[in-house]
């Protein structure tokens, strides 16, 4: 398989593998042996139902060279708005803790149930109520949200926003400001299950927030922006704010990493430049994810980047 020269040095911050519930594409080791064929520095393992850290753990003790690292998702069946189930994913190396996905109240309000299903099945997988919220009734923040945040700034690990509303997504960077937390990532915010505007989305990257532009928002799954408004959003928000990721890994699509080439091409023929592209998938990543080693370019040159 032919990836993109583009892709030396990346790193993909948010696609699915398997041991999962869910269909998956690749096993994890099926995902990294594309990792290293594309010559890309690393992946970040992600899964809505379970902590990834101890399997990223594993990799990297076969792959010394490469990063991978997960986190958990702060779903109902992972513990849910927990400090404690936080802690003890630090603790392991996480590097980062992902608000609600599929337990969300946003996510849960977007299919129209109180239940998420597995993909391929129509048995619930356990959420209760109306799905997670991190505001209470008078629109303030959690009080345990605010106990995960501190932690998460203590580390200096990445913040990222699941799959929660927009006004939720704005009081929490707020808060995670106050917590001084570094590393915050807006998640796919062009997809449809939990829209950011793009007004919006500027006011985030101006407050330090990486932005992420994802492939799948773009797919026939989903079909909320053409790829020429996908490359237009990043123009207006500007590269240096914004990672190109896929969050793909389904079974029914083809493998992240050749997504993750086919998005850079597509990126390309929509005018934005090869300087913008590696910002996206080779900087900004390692920035998250607190990463200094030495890259080498296209050219041949070597720098130290984070």
């Amino acid at each position: 398989m032919d990836f993109h020269f583009l892709l030396k040095g990346a790193i993909e911050l948010h696609c699915h593998s398997y041991p999962s519930i869910f269909p998956r594409k690749q096993t994890d080791w099926e995902l990294i042996e594309d990792v290293k064929k594309a010559n890309m520095s690393g992946v970040v393992l992600k899964a809505h139902e379970a902590s990834t850290v101890d399997r990223a753990t594993l990799i990297r003790l076969k792959e010394p060279g490469l990063h991978v690292y997960g986190g958990l998702v702060l779903n109902q069946f992972t513990g849910g708005l927990s400090p404690q189930a936080v802690d003890a994913a630090i603790r392991q190396g996480a590097k980062i803790i992902w608000m609600p996905t599929i337990s969300a109240n946003q996510h849960c309000c977007h299919f129209g149930q109180k239940k998420t299903r597995f993909f391929n099945s129509d048995r619930p997988l356990g959420n209760e109520g109306d799905g997670l919220t991190i505001l209470d009734e008078s629109k303030q923040l959690k009080q345990e949200v605010h106990e995960i945040l501190t932690l998460i700034g203590e580390a200096d690990i990445t913040l990222a926003t699941g799959h929660l509303s927009t006004e939720e997504v704005v009081i929490l960077i707020d808060a995670a400001k106050e917590h001084h937390i570094e590393k915050i990532l807006i998640q796919h915010a062009d997809l449809g299950i939990a829209p950011v505007p793009i007004n919006i989305q500027k006011q985030l990257a101006k407050k330090g927030a990486i932005i992420e532009k994802c492939y799948l928002a773009c797919s026939e799954d989903f079909k909320d922006l053409s790829l020429a408004q996908m490359a237009e959003s990043i123009r207006e928000i500007g590269a240096e704010s914004c990672v190109l990721v896929t969050d793909y890994g389904q079974d029914h699509n083809i493998p992240p990493i050749e997504a993750l080439s086919h998005f850079v091409e597509e990126m390309l023929e929509a005018g934005i430049t090869s300087r913008e592209i590696e910002t996206m998938i080779v900087h900004n990543p390692r920035k998250l994810l607190g990463i200094k080693d030495e890259v080498r370019n296209n050219a041949g040159t070597a720098y130290y980047v984070y």
